[in-house]
């Protein structure tokens, strides 16, 4: 028997070392460049406010096969020496380093040096591992797994929720929230979640392109859980940042310019214009990934306003 989040974690982690994860889903830098181009220039901007240091970073949690940063560096090309890329599967890093042979990879947060930096970080929260806690008439009990089935152990959880709630708790990405305020970083992620923090059960499984059972064959899918911004943007508060948002994901890359830059790119490029206004839909429509999937920043208080975010 083992505790939810400690099956979840094992399971990812022997996924993302075997398997070729973008043959089960997309994400957003893969759809199209300009998402990449138009996050680099948030980060320059960033990097201006911050009186544009000689000596910074621009670190990505879970860069995928890199594609999001090597889209970035057309935007803030003023960056390439100084990637830094937190990731612990041996053959991304691999496919990373032929798109950013010059960045240095980094298994946790933990090693990248001090300095000013800024980090971005798309579908990275909801693939760390949650533990999830069901509220029973007799209180409240946390799920672990054994023989591919729950089994409910009591617990000394407590939360006001009413009888039959599940209560899903991040506590990794809780503790990257505070690191990143200690370090008075800014970083910005994009992945999908409520903004409410209402309970909710969400982890979810996708195996070879289709829904699985996420307790079946570990290690073969991907499980994720959807983010909940509003305990990150509590533990960004209480660590002494400013956080920023959720906002949609629409609302925040049209602030951003995604649809002036896929005109102008499909202007030069006129082959592409289809699959890039198809791709900016995909990222904007409601019923696709434009309200599901959301913005959330932190950065140090007093810190100008971040691109996006404006009210």
């Amino acid at each position: 028997m083992i505790r939810f989040d400690q099956f979840m974690a094992q399971a990812n982690a022997a996924y993302y070392a075997a398997k070729n994860p973008f043959e089960d889903f997309v994400t957003a830098p893969e759809l199209t460049q300009v998402f990449g181009e138009i996050l680099g220039a948030w980060a320059k901007y960033v990097w201006r406010a911050m009186q544009a240091p000689q000596n910074f970073i621009l670190a990505e949690a879970g860069p995928g096969r890199g594609t999001l940063m090597a889209n970035a560096l057309r935007a803030f090309p003023e960056a390439g020496p100084h990637i830094h890329l937190i990731e612990t599967s041996p053959s991304l890093r691999a496919e990373q380093a032929t798109r950013l042979p010059h960045a240095i990879w980094h298994d946790s947060l933990a090693t990248i040096p001090d300095g000013p930096m800024i980090l971005l970080a798309n579908e990275f929260l909801d693939a760390l591992p949650v533990r999830q806690f069901v509220h029973r008439e007799t209180g409240w009990f946390e799920r672990h797994v054994e023989n591919a089935a729950y089994i409910e152990i009591p617990s000394d959880f407590t939360s006001p929720d009413p009888i039959g709630s599940i209560r899903e708790i991040n506590a990794p990405a809780q503790n990257l929230i505070r690191a990143l305020a200690a370090r008075n970083a800014v970083a910005l992620f994009i992945d999908y979640g409520a903004a409410t923090g209402a309970p909710a059960e969400t982890v979810q499984a996708i195996r070879n392109g289709a829904y699985a059972n996420p307790l079946e064959h570990p290690g073969d899918s991907d499980i994720t859980a959807q983010v909940d911004f509003a305990a990150l943007a509590r533990e960004a508060a209480n660590a002494g940042a400013a956080p920023h948002g959720p906002i949609p994901q629409n609302r925040f890359l049209t602030a951003l310019g995604l649809f002036q830059r896929s005109d102008a790119l499909a202007q030069k490029h006129p082959a592409m214009t289809e699959n890039l206004k198809r791709s900016a839909r995909r990222l904007t429509a409601p019923e696709a990934m434009g309200t599901l999937f959301k913005a959330f920043a932190i950065s140090p208080q007093n810190f100008p306003a971040l691109p996006g975010f404006e009210p």
